[in-house]
């Protein structure tokens, strides 16, 4: 029994020793190739079965004959694992570089490729994850595209329509100022109106601008949507009068709802504004709101006569106007990005559908805790 332990012990001391030579050369190589690094394992454990052969060999544990029967099948073992670890180091650290090579092509813009050659489980995992981030780069990409053609689109529309109600107040202040003016206190009221009109575009601006550095303050209290639409409907029927379109809010149902009252009017008053600017004359916009499993959906119903499917997806974002035939002379387009921008910074959605004869607006909120 005792021989056994003592066996046991120089055998354990012989392969902590060549375990811990090991570990320092790991360390000394952890910069350098796979494959250096296989080899050094490899080489760890025949290393540790010598090591250990040898110090019991050293106590006079083994015959001069066993000790050379030992080491030569040690040696043997030695060659064909160091082998063994060099081929397959080569093999993996080849894997990893068309790894390499196939990220730098997505790094550049292009398009993550998984190598073809199967790899080590570990490989494919991060080549799996490699072409999830090439997936979502692209899609960022895309995103970043349609910003940027939304932001060119947005600073043309703005540049138009500064350019057109300045070019009138000079003129008409040009009129006041030489004395030429025919009716100078129209000239003022139309100076007013389109003042007005810019303090409105620049509202807009400022209200965008604070949405997407998302600094929009927000002061939720609990009000009734029946309310909110009511006064909403109040605000805009002179504008539905002057285009002679027909309000309809017999749909709205008392549904409380937890929302910023000054925002969320805002909310229901453009998408009155959008929806009677494109319904023809003699035309209805309806608004309902409802209780619904995913919350409290607020609806704007008009008769535009649909909008083309290709569109749908470009509707809220900012400067957006449509086709010629459906944009109206004022507005920037900010209208609808404004109604996105406010509703998510309620946590609630915006979204739109054709439906016969026009489209339908939608907006929901979250349902108030009980």
């Amino acid at each position: 029994m005792r021989d056994n332990l003592l066996i046991a012990l120089y055998a354990f001391l012989g392969a902590a020793a060549s375990g811990l030579l090991g570990a320092a050369v790991l360390r000394l190589v952890r910069r350098r190739s796979l494959t250096a690094s296989l080899t050094v394992v490899a080489g760890v454990g025949v290393f540790a079965m010598l090591a250990g052969t040898m110090a019991v060999a050293w106590a006079m544990f083994l015959s001069p004959h066993d000790l050379r029967v030992v080491t030569t099948v040690v040696a043997m073992a030695a060659v064909v694992s160091l082998a063994s670890a060099l081929l397959l180091g080569r093999r993996v650290v080849a894997r990893s570089r068309e790894l390499t090579d196939a990220a730098r092509h997505f790094g550049d813009a292009g398009a993550f490729s998984a190598p073809a050659v199967p790899a080590t489980a570990e490989l494919d995992a991060l080549s799996r994850e490699l072409a999830a981030t090439s997936a979502r780069l692209a899609d960022s990409r895309e995103r970043e595209r349609a910003l940027e053609a939304s932001r060119r689109e947005l600073v043309a529309w703005i540049s138009h329509d500064l350019r057109t109600p300045l070019a009138g107040l000079r003129a008409m202040s040009e009129a006041l100022e030489d004395g030429v003016a025919a009716d100078p206190a129209r000239y003022l009221r139309q100076i007013r109106t389109e003042v007005e009109r810019l303090d409105g575009m620049v509202g807009d601006l400022f209200e965008l601008s604070r949405i997407h550095a998302g600094t929009l303050p927000l002061s939720p209290s609990r009000i009734s949507l029946y309310d909110l639409v009511g006064d909403a409907l109040a605000g805009v029927g002179p504008l539905a009068r002057e285009h002679g379109v027909r309000l309809v809010g017999d749909g709205v149902r008392p549904v409380p709802v937890e929302v910023d009252g000054k925002e969320m009017s805002r909310v229901v008053a453009n998408l009155l504004v959008n929806a009677i600017r494109r319904t023809p004359a003699d035309g209805t916009v309806a608004v309902a709101a409802r209780r619904a499993p995913e919350g409290v959906v607020l609806s704007v119903t008009d008769g535009c006569g649909g909008i083309p499917e290709e569109d749908l997806p470009r509707v809220f974002d900012t400067g957006w106007r449509g086709t010629d035939a459906r944009t109206p002379p004022a507005g920037a387009g900010l209208g609808l990005a404004i109604v996105r921008g406010i509703v998510e910074a309620h946590q609630g959605r915006a979204s739109v559908r054709n439906i016969p004869g026009g489209c339908r607006f939608e907006v929901t909120l979250p349902a108030p805790a009980s």
